[in-house]
Parts: C-alpha cells; structure tokens; sequence
C-alpha cells in the first residue's frame, strides 16, 4: 500500500475460524489462521508477511499461493488486492559444487 498504514489500528483480539487451518502455502505448510495471526501482529505488507511466515519462498515460488495469500491479507485490513504492492520476485537460488565453477570455461 502506497499511502502509511497506522499500525495501532488492529486493536481488537484475534478471533479463530472455522477455517483457519486450511492450507494455503503447500510449500512452507502455512495455514490461513497463521497468515491472518500474522496481519493481526503488525504485518501489513506482502513482503512483511513473506519474510515473517516465509510463504510464497517454497519450491512453487508462489505460483500457487502468491494470490490465496494476498486475498487472504487484503480481506484481514479491509482493502482491495490491487491496494497490496506485490513482494520483489527473486530467482530460486540452488547450490553449485565448486568443481563446476572451476571448469567453467572463460
């Protein structure tokens, strides 16, 4: 979001849902409940929310989740999706053995 989100404004107590252990992250094992506890303890941004519950980081990188996340905490602060900024999308990073930089040619 753009503009300053105040975040003394979630003052009222969590509630549980029926539904809050339905799995959103398949990757990481994140539930809906963890993602709206996660909004209700100050985390107002999809980036914020990403590197608190490391959702959206698993093998898929987010192409299953990324919009169940995002609707999930644009439903919890009352905002549209579009209102959301998107997280930065980086390349997955894996492993190299050294021996394979070693006889990369120049």
């Amino acid at each position: 979001m753009h503009e300053l989100v105040d975040r003394s404004l979630k003052d009222e107590e969590f509630e549980e849902r029926e539904d809050d252990d339905m799995l959103i992250c398949r990757c990481e094992e994140i539930t809906k409940g963890e993602i709206r506890r996660a909004v209700y303890d100050g985390m107002y941004t999809m980036a914020e929310i990403r590197r608190y519950l490391r959702c959206t980081m698993g093998l898929c990188q987010g192409q299953t989740c990324a919009k169940l996340v995002k609707g999930i905490v644009a439903k919890e602060l009352g905002v549209s999706p579009d209102k959301l900024e998107p997280a930065t999308s980086r390349s997955p990073m894996r492993p190299t053995e050294m021996y394979v930089i070693a006889n990369e040619e120049k």
